[in-house]
C-alpha cells in the first residue's frame, strides 16, 4: 500500500525537508512535493491534493501550518495532517489539536514513527470508506436481531411504524425530540443523545448540538447551514469537516 500513497512535505528548512523526503522514498512512498510556504501548499491541494500533508506547524510566511490546514478545511480540502515540529508547548498542541490532525511528531523524529504514522493515518482516512454502506441489524441483549431500518414512537396513544428513511430531520428542544418526517411530525420526550444511538443507520449525522440530520435528504449545504426542504439547518464548526465528507462534496 504504501507504493501508492504520495506525501507533501511542507517544511521551510530545505536540509530537513530534503532528509524527510529521502526517508519517505525508503520507504517506499512517493514525494508529491516539497514546499517551504503554507500558502503554496494551499495552491497545490487546491490542484492535485497528496494522500498525506506531512505539515511543520512554525512557517515563514501569512500562514503557519496550522492555519494552513485551517484553510484546506475551510475550502472542504481533506488530507490526513502529520504536523511535525519543534513546539512540543501545550498552547501550540491545543491549537494544532482544534485542527482533527491524524498525528503529531516532535523534532527530531524517528523514522520509524514518521513510517507508523503514516501507516494509521492512511488507515484511518479510507476506512470508513471501505465499509459497507448497509449497516448491520443491531444485536438485542439476548443475542437476536433488531429491525434496523424502522422505529417505533408513540403517536397519538399508539406505537406507530417510522421508516428511517423516511426521516428528513431530528430537532431538539429541552428535554424533548422532534421527529420530521416527510407527512408527518412525532414528539418525543427524551434527550437527542438517546434517540440518536436508536438510529441504526450510517445516513444520520448529527451536525448541531440540536439537530440530527438524514444525509440522504440534504438539498442544499451553505457555508454554516444546510438545508432540507424548505427547513434551514444550522452546521456547528465542530460538525462542519465530518458533514462535507459525508455529502461527498465536489470542487
Amino acid at each position: 500500500m504504501s507504493q501508492t500513497i504520495s506525501v507533501l512535505i511542507v517544511e521551510d528548512e530545505i536540509i530537513i525537508a530534503n532528509k524527510i523526503g529521502l526517508h519517505l522514498e525508503q520507504f517506499g512512498y512517493v514525494v508529491a512535493g516539497i514546499l517551504p510556504r503554507g500558502d503554496q501548499a494551499v495552491l497545490h491541494c487546491r490542484k492535485d491534493p497528496p494522500d498525506i500533508l506531512l505539515l511543520d506547524i512554525n512557517l515563514k510566511g501569512n500562514l503557519d501550518g496550522i492555519e494552513t490546514a485551517r484553510v484546506l478545511e475551510k475550502e472542504g480540502i481533506f488530507v490526513p495532517t502529520i504536523y511535525l515540529t519543534a513546539n512540543t508547548d501545550p498552547a501550540t498542541f491545543e491549537r494544532a489539536k482544534n485542527t482533527r490532525p491524524h498525528a503529531f511528531l516532535g523534532k527530531p523524529y524517528d523514522q520509524t514513527e514518521l513510517h507508523r504514522a503514516i501507516s494509521l493515518a492512511v488507515q484511518r482516512h479510507h476506512a470508513p470508506a471501505a465499509a459497507p454502506e448497509k449497516v448491520a441489524p443491531a444485536p438485542t441483549p439476548d443475542g437476536s436481531q433488531l429491525l434496523s431500518d424502522r422505529i417505533f414512537v408513540r403517536h397519538k396513544d399508539h406505537m406507530v411504524k417510522v421508516f428511517l428513511k423516511d426521516i428528513l430531520y431530528v430537532s431538539a428542544e429541552r428535554s424533548y425530540c422532534h421527529i420530521h418526517a416527510a407527512d408527518t411530525e412525532y414528539l418525543l420526550s427524551m434527550p437527542m443523545g438517546k434517540l440518536a444511538e436508536q438510529l441504526h443507520s450510517s445516513d444520520f449525522l448529527r451536525v448541531h448540538r440540536s439537530y440530527v440530520v438524514n444525509l440522504r435528504q440534504i438539498d442544499v449545504v451553505a457555508d454554516d447551514h444546510l438545508v432540507i426542504g424548505r427547513e434551514a439547518i444550522p452546521v456547528g464548526k465542530e460538525q462542519r469537516a465530518e458533514l462535507l465528507r459525508r455529502v461527498n462534496l465536489v470542487r
